[in-house]
């Protein structure tokens, strides 16, 4: 649906227009451009537009189905650009990805956004509020919401790193054998949704800031340079942020593997105790075994001092059991 659409003229905004085919004579006569902000438009509801502004149909296929790339395309009348914004919910640790489709004509912006954001309400009471760079046209716009968009994507950059750092005392800090992998992997798929959305940009910021595009008013290219800048710097921080990211991977799941293999040998040496044991108690239980048969001539089973030889070969024999096992460190 449009939420908002209303001409300006010398930086002014005049008054809300309801008719499309109205904002465009109307901004054709007063010399100034027309705004138009839509949120997750129809089709039929592009159809004005269509009429209206001459807008291309891929372009239209593209604002409609959101999902895009972020880009720059250069069309005969008009520019259109794919702006992903983002925000950082903290406490799930998700980057939440929304999305605009902006359409830059000689008299016209149409913002189509896809998604929570407030990017494009936030242009506008900005730009309304400065009369002076308002009155640049359509080029303004464009840069105040790629302005906001670059300034999110610094926020996030920023609390990335705190939960990086938060992560790193985590794997390097807590007891051995504590298993962070599923966090790390969940924040390393969250930095690359968030490069998905900023590094597709630099290009097309380049692009603007250089006067690769017609039309771009010389005077707003030093403000797209400084937007690039910006973009660049938050580009670096994610490749550092994922760089990061797989080598505490990496060392996460080495402090697991070292505990693990620890733990093993422990249980190994705990099994070889316990084996050597059963072993020298077998022997006794082996021989009162055999003895508690009552079987007939069984050595020394009937002479006053059998009891006793039978004692002694059964500790003569857990002695050299267990000296055996001490030798081979099984005890």
């Amino acid at each position: 649906m449009i939420v908002d659409c209303a001409l300006y003229t010398h930086g002014v905004r005049q008054h809300r227009l309801d008719d499309v085919f109205a904002a465009a004579r109307e901004a054709e006569r007063e010399n100034g451009f027309v705004w138009i902000g839509l949120v997750d438009p129809s089709a039929d509801e592009f159809d004005a537009l269509i009429e209206g502004f001459s807008l291309p149909e891929l372009a239209i296929e593209d604002a409609i189905r959101a999902h895009q790339r972020p880009k720059l395309e250069r069309y005969p009348d008009l520019t259109f650009a794919i702006v992903k914004p983002v925000r950082y919910v903290d406490h799930a640790e998700v980057v939440d990805v929304s999305e605009l489709a902006v359409f830059v004509g000689p008299r016209f912006v149409v913002v189509v956004r896809h998604g929570d954001s407030t990017v494009p309400a936030r242009a506008r009471r900005a730009l309304e509020g400065d009369a002076e760079t308002m009155a640049l046209g359509p080029w303004a716009v464009l840069h105040r919401l790629l302005d906001l968009t670059v300034d999110e994507y610094l926020d996030v950059a920023r609390d990335v790193d705190v939960d990086l750092d938060e992560i790193e005392d985590q794997v390097f800090g807590s007891p051995p054998g504590q298993d962070h992998a599923e966090r790390i992997y969940r924040l390393k798929s969250e930095v690359q949704q968030f490069r998905r959305a900023v590094v597709p940009l630099v290009g097309p910021l380049h692009r603007l800031a250089s006067g690769h595009v017609p039309g771009v008013p010389e005077e707003m290219q030093q403000f797209f340079r400084d937007v690039e800048d910006h973009a660049l710097r938050v580009a670096d921080s994610i490749e550092a942020a994922d760089t990061l990211l797989t080598g505490v991977l990496a060392a996460d799941l080495a402090q697991v593997t070292v505990e693990q293999s620890r733990v093993s040998v422990q249980q190994n040496s705990d099994m070889r105790k316990i084996s050597a044991w059963a072993a020298i108690g077998l022997v006794p239980t082996a021989i009162a075994g055999i003895y508690g048969m009552n079987v007939r001539n069984l050595p020394a089973a009937e002479t006053s001092f059998g009891f006793w030889v039978v004692l002694v070969v059964i500790g003569a024999a857990c002695v050299l059991l267990y000296r055996a096992f001490r030798r081979n460190r099984w005890l």
